[in-house]
């Protein structure tokens, strides 16, 4: 079934707002646009809410039963256990919590495995430990094509590997990674998996439970939702890491790895993601039953809209001397985050497409490393576009002429 992008686009306020009219909206990679079931939400809680959580009052009992059923129904849809999952103020965060805790459960001599595809939110924290004497090994990308092959991190993965980290996709490459495949990989040679999926989430949220890693992380601002960063940690593994939390909540896996206290409007305001999923699983007929089979209902609905718009993009600049696309060529290997190498500055150019009312970035995007191994100058960095399934094929035809007429 195709995706309605009517209605898709109704569920989001900013489609309605007078001063967004006329303008494009490819900047998603940075943060999307929010979905009018989490502003609904966010507006409740802070009108009728905003009390401490967890008292017996009713106003109190609801905030907290608020918060829970965010909690349990993003998990659900993730295919892993409501206490698996917790929100922290933002993914770079929430990494920096995870690798405190790895610097207490690892020894010196020990190995960890990080890429230089990925945003520094899930590289910069991991190398800090080399301060500790863990061995920081690196999984180098093809400087070509920035690929990330599994063969390369079988050269590096022995019994002295703890951890690999990666990311589902990279916001620069764009290229999809074979999660399952590293995990398994990895888990074979006696190491934990930690995955950065803030860039693959909006496209449609992974079947955890299925992909296997165990820590699995996204940002809730970059999927429709509000400013939280959203983090997977799988039982075996989160009760084998000390606790990072007051010592009266080490028994509690979702609050082991969140020290500060929650935001309570926050937290409660995710469920509104997954109402936004339900209204889209309903709305195109799928599955009545069974959260983690409409979640994957939804993600593949969101996909197939995806490479449909994505292709024509990719094929208009493919080709084109003046500019260098980074990864894939094929949509469907894809997320359709979109990074040109230009031979001038990209933020001048990502102001000249704003004259078209094109949104876009450029700049760095805080993937330093992968841009130096590709050979781009991260000074001048790239110039990303960036859409998701809410984006209509208008757009996408504006961008395409926009891009013929700054390039």
């Amino acid at each position: 079934m195709a995706l309605d992008i009517d209605f898709v686009r109704r569920q989001f306020p900013a489609f309605q707002e007078p001063s967004l009219q006329g303008q494009a909206f490819f900047e998603n990679a940075g943060g999307s646009y929010t979905c009018g079931q989490v502003i609904d939400r966010l507006t409740r809680y802070y009108t009728q809410r905003k009390v401490q959580p967890y008292a017996p009052y009713e106003a109190s009992r609801l905030a907290g039963a608020e918060m829970d059923e965010a909690r349990q129904r993003i998990a659900a849809l993730m295919g892993v256990e409501s206490d698996e999952l917790s929100f922290g103020p933002s993914t770079t965060q929430n990494t920096y919590v995870l690798a405190q805790a790895f610097r207490q459960f690892l020894q010196p001599g020990e190995a960890i495995i990080v890429t230089n595809q990925d945003h520094e939110a899930n590289t910069g924290p991991w190398r800090r430990l080399a301060d500790e004497g863990i061995e920081v090994r690196e999984w180098e990308i093809d400087p070509q094509t920035g690929h990330l092959d599994p063969i390369r991190l079988e050269a590096l993965l022995d019994d002295k590997v703890r951890l690999v980290c990666f990311p589902h996709c990279s916001n620069v490459v764009g290229e999809i990674n074979p999660v399952t495949e590293i995990t398994a990989l990895s888990h074979a040679a006696g190491a934990f998996v930690c995955v950065d999926g803030v860039s693959y989430a909006p496209h449609g949220l992974p079947n955890v439970g299925d992909l296997g890693p165990d820590i699995y992380l996204f940002s809730a601002y970059k999927t429709f939702g509000p400013h939280q960063g959203v983090m997977v940690m799988r039982r075996e593994l989160g009760a084998l890491l000390p606790n990072q939390g007051h010592f009266f909540n080490a028994d509690c896996l979702y609050k082991r790895f969140t020290p500060a206290g929650p935001d309570h409007a926050q937290v409660a305001a995710s469920a509104g993601m997954a109402d936004y999923f339900d209204a889209l699983c309903d709305h195109h007929s799928g599955p009545s039953e069974g959260a983690t089979a409409r979640g994957a209902f939804v993600h593949d609905l969101m996909r197939a809209h995806e490479v449909e718009l994505l292709q024509p993009l990719l094929d208009a600049v493919k080709e084109r001397n003046d500019l260098r696309l980074l990864g894939p060529s094929e949509a469907a290997r894809r997320a359709p985050t979109v990074a040109l190498a230009l031979n001038r500055p990209a933020l001048e150019v990502a102001a000249e497409l704003a004259n078209f009312g094109i949104m876009a970035g450029g700049g760095d995007f805080y993937a330093g490393r992968a841009l130096k191994a590709m050979g781009v100058d991260p000074d001048q960095g790239v110039l990303r576009v960036s859409f998701t399934h809410y984006t209509c094929k208008g757009e996408v035809d504006k961008l395409i002429n926009a891009l013929d007429q700054v390039l």
